[in-house]
């Protein structure tokens, strides 16, 4: 799912730790939408770049 949502095997970042840590970050965005109920995963991350303060809202951060 990481490869195909968010281009992983197109990632510029191959040295230290960045690798690793995106990876951290992204498992983090898709397990976020899934525990708030969102399963079209590409969909809601579209849905969420198009309005800054969504992703907030998922985090229950007001």
């Amino acid at each position: 799912m990481r490869d195909t949502t968010f281009s992983e095997d197109a990632s510029q970042l191959r040295t230290g730790n960045a690798p690793r840590a995106m990876a951290t970050w992204r498992n983090l965005a898709i397990g976020a939408l899934h525990l708030t109920g969102h399963h079209g995963i590409t969909t809601t991350l579209r849905r969420n770049a198009r309005d800054a303060t969504r992703p907030l809202h998922t985090l229950a951060i007001p």
